[in-house]
């Protein structure tokens, strides 16, 4: 199948598009400008006096170019008929980090490997209406996710593995950094005689930029101009005959390799993160995210960096095992390890976003990522009337990104949006990618279906028709992009995901219906016991959106910290209705049960897959890196392939 990189099939109807859109977007801008004032915004002082003084202006430019927008509506409308449903980029990468790649690195033998899945509700919707969710400036906030993400996800993972012939178990003590803050000379230290648990070292790299743009485009806001490699890793280890006492003589050698990495890793290589021996850190613990995230704000503040750069520069994490001892996890009573983190995962797969619908906020935020992901599927959906039944303004808001190469893509509209939903062509993004290739040259793929389903709270009956059309469509797209047959298998399936925003939760009783639905059924959900019953350790994905500006969680740090209590929760996430009066108040919250509404899910298929081969969860995490930029928590989840074959 090919993918369309451009939105249209020649060039002169995207020349015609051109013009078109530039006859509307002066109306488009000033209309949203104007509605824009008149809703509050708190970092805006004199708001009464803007309006006074700006209304007049806004509005007399806007009846003036109400004439040119008409005329561009005349010509826009039409093309939309012939218009691709989404726009494929690609920003080629000859290193040992690119998608190419990353195809050698798995044949599809020995134990398996382990890939990594995010999902985010990102709310890049005009200014005017990301104002009635209380967050502001979304062209500077578009900047500012691709940021943080990208220097998150492409964050090097530090492993130390400590040799001990007594302790065959992980302590709590061993999630633990070999390097101290920075000192006044700016090095870091290596601190004899004790291990600190904090689990993470600084790192200043330069968050996934390729060499290419520094080239063209300098040093990125914030980075050091000498970050060096993204992808050196620190391997330590700790002998037990120490007592747990680093050796004076390996002092100064742990240290050195904690801020240069080891060597001969090539610069920028960035590898898929596979399960090792004792390794259980990618996502990094709590407090490690804590005490990182406040060294990083220290070294960062002072670099006259872009807004939040503090934030967007993730520290090394540091992962750490016990060998040659199987991993352990933090959660016994669990089958897989969970979180609440201050960062993306390390060596981030695959990206779904939702609600990009604003077409200039959307090129920013891929010009960011693809300083990460090579792959990258943005501009998703209709406009107009074409595929729907009625009127399109926006989008679908989906976005996709990844490392590996994309294979196909189709998207599907759903048809029974109603109200103020159905101006957006709110639908289903379905993918299928290549992971590798096998000895006999057959392909190893994945599947992942990004949507984002009807919002308004009484309508469950649209949300489950909007499921029936997503297992149907899932279904016809396995069927066509499918080229095996059992006889001879020409892909092995490694996975199948299902992500994106639901807009119902496995708590309020309101959702029942959906809770129930046949998806569950063909698709595990890791947060879930069963219809209505959440797991202890998930929580809400929708902040209460009146606290989103307060300042004690106005910063990753502190929303995680906050999270991680029950007071804090029910604080600042949203809570299903309650029919007591006065219960869902802010500060009056005793009543409400469970940890908020968990609306962004993750979901993985164990059926279909390649035969022998099993998907399993190895970490989850909710998400604190976005905090101040969204009213969702983001959600990844690691899954890890296992072929059945034992390692040699």
């Amino acid at each position: 199948m090919v993918l369309y990189t451009t939105p249209f099939p020649n060039s002169c109807l995207s020349a015609l598009h051109t013009v078109s859109w530039a006859l509307i977007f002066p109306c488009y801008w000033l209309l949203d400008r104007l509605l824009a004032l008149f809703i509050p915004d708190p970092c805006q002082k004199y708001q009464l006096l803007c309006i006074v003084l700006f209304t007049p202006v806004y509005l007399g430019f806007l009846v003036t170019s109400l004439p040119f927008a008409f005329l561009g509506f005349l010509l826009w409308s039409p093309l939309q008929s012939v218009r691709r449903p989404y726009i494929y980029s690609r920003r080629e990468d000859k290193s040992l980090a690119g998608g190419a790649a990353l195809l050698s690195e798995w044949k599809g033998t020995g134990p398996g490997k382990s890939f990594c899945f995010a999902s985010a509700n990102v709310c890049l919707l005009p200014d005017s209406l990301a104002r009635h969710n209380n967050i502001f400036n979304t062209q500077a906030r578009a900047k500012e996710i691709g940021h943080r993400i990208r220097n998150g996800a492409s964050r090097p993972q530090i492993k130390i593995y400590i040799d001990s012939p007594t302790n065959t178990s992980i302590s709590a003590a061993s999630f633990s950094s070999l390097v101290s803050p920075q000192g006044s000379d700016g090095m870091a230290r290596a601190i004899p005689g004790s291990i600190k648990r904090t689990a993470s070292v600084e790192y200043k790299g330069n968050g996934g930029r390729h060499p290419s743009d520094e080239a063209a485009n300098g040093p990125a806001s914030g980075d050091p101009a000498d970050g060096g490699s993204l992808e050196n890793a620190c391997i330590v280890r700790i002998s037990g005959d120490e007592g747990g006492r680093l050796p004076e003589a390996d002092d100064s050698a742990a240290g050195g390799q904690a801020r240069n990495g080891a060597s001969g890793a090539p610069h920028g290589q960035m590898p898929n993160h596979s399960q090792r021996d004792g390794d259980s850190g990618s996502l990094g613990s709590p407090s490690a995210s804590r005490e990182s995230l406040v060294k990083a704000k220290a070294g960062l503040d002072g670099s006259g960096g872009e807004p939040g750069a503090a934030y967007g520069k993730a520290p090394h994490k540091a992962s750490v095992g016990k060998k040659p001892a199987a991993r352990k996890r933090r959660h016994p009573d669990e089958a897989f390890d969970h979180e609440i983190s201050a960062f993306f995962p390390a060596n981030l797969d695959f990206l779904c976003l939702q609600e990009v619908f604003d077409k200039r906020a959307a090129t920013k935020l891929k010009n960011q990522l693809h300083g990460y992901f090579e792959y990258i599927l943005y501009d998703v959906g209709v406009y107009g009337c074409q595929g729907c039944c009625c009127f399109k303004g926006f989008n679908s808001g989906l976005f996709f990104a990844s490392r590996y190469p994309i294979m196909d893509a189709a998207y599907h509209c759903y048809t029974n949006g109603k109200g103020s939903d159905s101006l957006a062509s709110k639908g289903a993004l379905f993918l299928k990618v290549q992971v590798g290739s096998t000895l006999q040259d057959q392909r190893i793929v994945g599947y992942i279906t990004c949507t984002h389903l009807h919002a308004l709270e009484d309508d469950s009956a649209i949300r489950c028709e909007q499921l029936d059309m997503l297992l149907d469509w899932l279904a016809d797209f396995r069927k066509s992009t499918s080229s095996s047959s059992t006889a001879n298998p020409e892909e092995l399936v490694a996975f199948d995901i299902v992500c994106g925003d639901l807009n119902f939760d496995n708590c309020s009783s309101d959702d029942k219906l959906e809770q129930q639905h046949s998806l569950f059924t063909r698709f595990k959900d890791p947060c879930r016991l069963g219809p209505g019953e959440e797991k202890p350790w998930a929580i809400g994905t929708m902040l209460d959106q009146d606290g989103l500006n307060d300042e004690d969680v106005s910063t990753p740090d502190n929303l995680q910290k906050i999270l991680e209590s029950e007071e804090g929760r029910r604080e600042y996430l949203a809570f299903p209705t309650s029919k007591s009066p006065g219960a869902y108040q802010k500060g009056r919250k005793d009543a409400l049960k469970g940890n908020g509404r968990r609306l962004d899910y993750m979901l993985y298929g164990e059926e279909g897959l390649c035969p022998d081969w099993k998907a399993e969860v190895e970490e989850f995490s909710f998400i604190t890196q976005l905090s101040g930029l969204t009213d969702h928590l983001p959600v990844a989840m690691r899954l890890m392939v296992s072929t059945g074959e034992e390692e040699a």
